[in-house]
């Protein structure tokens, strides 16, 4: 699974105010180590200008039964349960993508992992966890940034529900941008659903999609 990659810097500066600076630029934080960000075309929406669809609403009706619930990273209920799960959703993208022993380093080293948030989803019908999603919280900012979750044929829109969701909850903590990662493969265009809207060219950020359309075709 290759991303595009423009640049890569390593910082020290761990504050929220440098770390969203960097996010301005179109880095973003990554799992390969501590302090590593990669300059990709970034996807953000300005939770300002964001408001539910109505496509929007028709997926959130078919995850009516699912709860969203935010922990810390580093997550003293790691197991290797969680591991397990990210590796199997990950295997689609390609062998050894996303290891269980790297995903066990970011819910459980600190030392090792760009990321402090955690978003669970349980089936409010069982409580069952169903999925998660490896986030970073900023002062103004959320980066939605490595998902993964048990798939189920009878759900095909698990994966959009559970991301507006958070979407949503990001607006409602007031937070001002919330970032959805990088757009390089056709298959991504599915973030471009979302009002307030935004991606980073190389150089600015861009509100027309137009153009990242062509470019993601």
């Amino acid at each position: 699974m290759a991303y595009l990659n423009w640049d890569t810097q390593t910082i020290s500066d761990f504050s929220p105010e440098n770390i969203e600076k960097m996010y301005d630029e179109g880095y973003i934080l990554t799992r390969v180590d501590r302090g590593v960000m990669n300059k990709t075309r970034s996807f953000r929406i300005d939770l300002g200008k964001f408001e539910l669809s109505s496509e929007n609403r028709r997926i959130l009706r078919k995850a009516e039964h699912i709860r969203l619930s935010v922990g810390d990273i580093p997550y003293a209920g790691y197991t290797w349960k969680i591991g397990k799960m990210a590796k199997d959703f990950y295997e689609k993208f390609g062998d050894n993508v996303f290891t269980a022993n790297k995903v066990r380093e970011i819910f459980t080293n600190a030392d090792k992992s760009n990321f402090n948030k955690l978003f669970v989803f349980s089936d409010a019908r069982d409580g069952s966890v169903i999925g998660y999603v490896i986030a970073y919280k900023g002062d103004h900012i959320i980066h939605y940034s490595y998902p993964f979750y048990f798939e189920d044929p009878r759900e095909s829109s698990r994966g959009l529900g559970m991301m507006t969701m958070a979407i949503e909850w990001a607006k409602k903590l007031g937070k001002d941008y919330m970032y959805l990662g990088s757009l390089s493969r056709p298959t991504d265009t599915y973030k471009l659903q979302f009002k307030g809207g935004e991606w980073f060219d190389g150089e600015h950020w861009q509100t027309d999609l137009a153009p990242l359309k062509e470019i993601l075709r």
